[in-house]
């Protein structure tokens, strides 16, 4: 069935034995206990919760769905307005706690180890075996959607972080190619402004101002220094002279900006850039596929290209779905779902409608549009070019994640704060985790 319109406004799962830091937090520590175990009655519809609200992520949404629809199975749609997923995540963990988890859910990254530790999530190895996903899927996916050698979720598309956007008129306007390097962004974005355009176009919300740092850190200072920051978070990193570099950059694009501190949507972003108030936009690639829904045509209008500084490398965040156990009245609808997402004709219609591409290594490049062409790729080359994204999760916990986000942040509205004291900050920040993730 297709999803209605938003709205403005099995055996058991095996958990392996608790850490002592619940990652959670403490108020998750009962879930296990405060979860209904009604008895189990057949079930034709599932109420999935995700975050897939613009026009874009209704269109991929609505390939789940329909696609559901026809093995009989109903999707109840229970999205959740707000960039990166920070609402969506708050009420899955009220819901959670409140005994009325939902069937399936949007959970990315490192967030699907810490749901699955607390043995809330359904394992399905049987669909993965049956569906071949160890020969399927790209070794860094498979890894992924496992938990203690379980496949707890389900993988639907890659998103390429380091996307730089760029309009092909204003860009021809002023005589540019699209830039590779740090030296070549910085002089187009000098020519665009000597032709009268704002080179930038960039949202002081906080994720998507730590996009554009990441971006800016994986350019300056490469994947194994990228890792040892944001994925090993070696205090040691931030005192780093290329973080202090890719810090004085982040503040020489906002003067590059249209309106810098407006704190607006991804998607007014999106329109902004689709009524040419700015030459380039750097983001994921589902900025693409809002493009699309906007009637901009890529190529035409606009193109891709990788972040200058990161063009053999892919900064990537996957798309996934997991299941909760509850009374396990829905297995069979849930073990559909996580098949049908896998397949080869939901990855090239789902991932077309999101601006991603498929988890899967068989698929077709020649069916994909350029840029996703480039994006499946660079994947496709291997572990030396992929690098997980911090902001969409894939890089560390929430904690940490949403601890690194607030430094940059704070930096990026306050011209006040200097890049060295936001490395002593980060410093101090980094070796607190590490203090707790000890107990």
């Amino acid at each position: 069935m297709p999803i209605a319109p938003i709205p403005h406004n099995v055996p058991p799962p095996r958990p392996g034995p608790r850490r002592p830091r619940v990652l959670l937090g403490l108020a998750l520590c009962g879930l296990a206990a405060i979860l209904p175990r009604a008895e189990a009655q057949p079930s034709s519809s599932l109420q999935v919760h995700h975050w897939w609200t613009s026009a874009s992520e209704r269109r991929a949404a609505n390939v789940l769905a329909l696609r559901l629809g026809e093995e009989g199975v109903e999707w109840k749609d229970g999205a959740i307005p707000g960039g990166a997923g920070l609402g969506a995540g708050k009420v899955l963990k009220s819901r959670v706690l409140a005994g009325d988890a939902p069937d399936a859910t949007q959970i990315i990254g490192a967030s699907i180890g810490e749901w699955a530790e607390l043995g809330l999530l359904l394992e399905f190895d049987g669909v993965a075996v049956a569906g071949g996903w160890n020969n399927a899927l790209f070794p860094t996916v498979l890894a992924l959607v496992q938990h203690r050698k379980h496949v707890v979720a389900a993988p639907l598309g890659i998103h390429r972080i380091n996307t730089l956007l760029y309009n092909r008129k204003l860009f021809a306007r002023a005589k540019l190619a699209p830039p590779s390097t740090w030296h070549e962004l910085a002089l187009a974005a000098a020519a665009l402004r000597a032709v009268g355009v704002a080179p930038l176009l960039q949202s002081s919300e906080p994720w998507q101002v730590a996009t554009l740092f990441e971006n800016l850190v994986l350019a300056e200072g490469g994947p194994d220094y990228y890792r040892e920051l944001f994925v090993r978070q070696t205090p040691q990193a931030a005192a780093d002279a290329r973080l202090a570099v890719a810090l004085e950059r982040l503040r020489l694009m906002k003067g590059w900006m249209a309106s810098p501190l407006d704190e607006q949507p991804w998607t007014g972003v999106v329109r902004r850039f689709a009524r040419r108030e700015a030459a380039m936009l750097v983001t994921g690639d589902w900025a693409k596929a809002e493009l699309k829904e906007l009637g901009v045509p890529l190529d035409d209008e606009f193109s891709c290209a990788p972040m200058p500084g990161t063009g053999k490398l892919h900064l990537y965040s996957v798309d996934t779905l997991s299941m909760f156990t509850q009374d396990y009245a829905h297995v069979a609808a849930q073990e559909k779902l996580a098949r049908l997402a896998v397949t080869p004709a939901v990855q090239q219609q789902y991932n077309l409608a999101k601006g991603s591409v498929p988890v899967r290594r068989d698929a077709d490049p020649a069916q994909m549009d350029s840029c996703a062409r480039a994006s499946w790729t660079a994947f496709a080359k291997g572990a030396q070019s992929q690098v997980p994204s911090l902001v969409h999760r894939m890089a560390a916990d929430e904690e940490s994640r949403d601890a690194i986000i607030a430094e940059v942040h704070r930096f990026f509205v306050n011209d006040a704060v200097t890049p060295g004291e936001v490395q002593r900050r980060l410093a101090a920040v980094l070796r607190s985790l590490k203090l707790q993730h000890r107990k």
